[in-house]
């Protein structure tokens, strides 16, 4: 073999290389599958389900921004205000951003909050502490001064946020009748909380999208709020106020556990008037017991005594057992129903209708009630609506107490005459008045101006119920039991009611003081019923305690409304009845 061909032999060969290695395979499939994965991913996102995604970055850019709306107004019927909204401002805390800036350790400042606010400042601290929590009320409802004073403390993660308080002009005066809200301004009480949602107005909404730095960059949507709307009653503040400075005297005058006022317009049955002492400031409720804020005049039935004794006699005239002259003989004074006794104080002799309202005879209503059928009796009763709420519908509103029987006795019948048996309200005794003054035409009370109520109905006779009216007449004047319910210039009808209280077993010796009246008694236009419960001095009957208070409601009324007097009138007619 020669040199040549052994070099040739050593030599080694050229291999030439492959064009994919097994590393490059892998990272190529590597990346295959990443990218698969980040195009399945993306398309999962995107098109089988972004709703979470989307929930999320809408809750981090999308905002909800809503213009502030306050509660409608409440105004007496000449447009005075009774309760309004005044803006105010709440302080409240973001307890993550205060973790977040160290807030707490600048001690100064959270000492400074805690006196403004009247708080121990390592509660309110602690209060703030868990940085899970995102929003915290420190108080809510602040005056102006409070506000400015926290905002220029500048804690970082303590906000101020605007929110509306509800404040009441007339005070404690119309307290019953409005009611008050909450502090997130929904109504709890009275008018408030009937009307709740009247009152309420809706506000105007912007979906907005804001960037990084909180800026508004786009406005989504816009939704117009609903305007809340404003209540106009049928009080007259005027006269709400006057009732009022007149049964918080009574209560002191008369040692009084309690009285109430209503004033009503004859003709359209409006509610011109309703207070209840004692009362409570709305504006200031701390350390107000439950007993103060019940509206009585709706809520409490008592049993009205005398005050309805007119309504034996109007039964007999409208059956016919009786006429206007008829005599009723109440001698001896006295007479056994069944087991039972019924009398007067004194043996009054034979009466006339007149002198039977005039002296509050029981023997005389007595046998009047029982000259005519149980049915027409009861029926008399039912419509003077004395057994059926008075339509007003107010909070807690009673419809009285009637065990209503299948049989009756003569005594039981007998009691009915002169108010015992039954159980009536303040309210129900003021519609009776006012279907007497009204000509026998009967209507629902109504304390919301151009308020739908029932068409008004006929329950009795004009001729009988005027007649009525001008006995009850006597019982201001000369010998009657209401004399110091007379109002100089003015003829006033009206009935004095002295019971008893109820206690198991029988009656105590707690009273309940009524008179109710009408005026002017030529073209009736007001009546007034006042209760004076429990008096604690001397004086305890119906003539000495709710007479006056009457006497001054209702003069202050008829001067306010500016209706003429008719005493003139009165003297005129008995000078003719004297020359006859």
């Amino acid at each position: 073999m020669t040199k040549k061909q052994t070099s040739l032999k050593g030599a080694t060969s050229n291999v030439l290389p492959t064009t994919i290695t097994w590393r490059f395979t892998l990272v190529i499939v590597a990346i295959v599958f990443v990218f698969a994965g980040i195009g399945a991913r993306a398309a999962y996102i995107q098109v089988i389900e972004p709703d979470q995604l989307i929930k999320q970055g809408d809750n981090r850019s999308k905002r909800v921004r809503q213009a502030a709306v306050h509660r409608g107004l409440i105004v007496d019927r000449n447009g005075q205000e009774l309760a309004v909204s005044i803006p105010v401002q709440a302080i409240w805390a973001d307890p993550k951003v205060i973790a977040q800036k160290n807030s707490l350790q600048d001690k100064r400042r959270w000492e400074a909050l805690a006196k403004v606010l009247d708080r121990d400042t390592e509660a309110l601290m602690a209060r703030v502490s868990n940085p899970k929590r995102r929003f915290v009320y420190l108080q809510r409802q602040v005056t102006p001064a409070m506000a400015q004073y926290v905002d220029d403390l500048d804690i970082p993660g303590v906000n101020l946020k605007d929110e509306s308080r509800r404040y009441y002009p007339s005070g404690e005066v119309s307290a019953h009748v409005i009611g008050f809200t909450n502090v997130d301004d929904k109504g709890i009480e009275g008018i408030e909380y009937l009307f709740n949602d009247y009152l309420t107005g809706t506000p105007d909404k912007r979906l907005i999208r804001r960037d990084g730095r909180g800026r508004q960059v786009e406005v989504i949507d816009e939704k117009e709020g609903e305007k809340a709307s404003d209540l106009v009653l049928t009080i007259d503040q005027r006269i709400q106020s006057l009732a009022y400075k007149e049964i918080k005297k009574a209560l002191t005058v008369y040692q009084a556990r309690s009285a109430s006022a209503l004033v009503v317009d004859i003709e359209t049955a409006e509610v011109l008037a309703m207070v209840n002492g004692p009362s409570y400031n709305p504006n200031n409720r701390k350390n107000t017991g439950a007993h103060r804020i019940r509206n009585r005049v709706v809520t409490d039935a008592f049993e009205p005594g005398s005050s309805v004794k007119p309504l034996a006699v109007l039964s007999a005239l409208e059956f016919g057992s009786v006429n206007k002259d008829s005599i009723i003989d109440t001698h001896p004074g006295w007479m056994r129903l069944g087991g039972s006794r019924v009398s007067d104080p004194r043996n009054l002799g034979e009466l006339d209708l007149r002198t039977i309202i005039q002296k509050s005879s029981n023997m005389g209503t007595s046998k009047l009630a029982l000259s005519v059928p149980k049915e027409f009796l009861l029926d008399t009763y039912y419509n003077m609506g004395l057994m059926s709420d008075t339509g007003m519908n107010l909070l807690g509103e009673s419809s009285g107490l009637f065990h209503e029987r299948s049989r009756w006795s003569d005594f039981e019948l007998a009691t009915l005459s002169f108010g015992y048996g039954i159980s009536v309200t303040t309210a129900q005794l003021a519609r009776m008045y006012t279907t007497l003054g009204n000509g026998g035409l009967h209507r629902e009370l109504s304390i919301i101006k151009n308020q739908q109520v029932k068409e008004a109905e006929q329950v009795f006779s004009p001729e009988n119920t005027q007649a009525v009216l001008e006995m009850m007449e006597t019982v201001t004047q000369k010998d009657g039991s209401g004399r110091k319910a007379a109002v100089k210039g003015y003829r006033i009808a009206g009935k004095t009611g002295t019971s008893r209280k109820a206690i198991a077993g029988g009656y105590g010796d707690n009273y309940v003081n009524i008179f109710a009246g009408i005026a002017p008694v030529s073209d009736p236009q007001i009546v007034v019923v006042v209760l004076i419960n429990e008096p604690g001095g001397d004086l305890y009957h119906a003539g000495d305690t709710a007479a006056p208070v009457f006497s001054k409601i209702m003069g202050g009324a008829l001067q306010m409304l500016n209706i003429a007097p008719d005493a003139q009138e009165a003297t005129h007619i008995a000078n003719l009845s004297l020359n006859e």
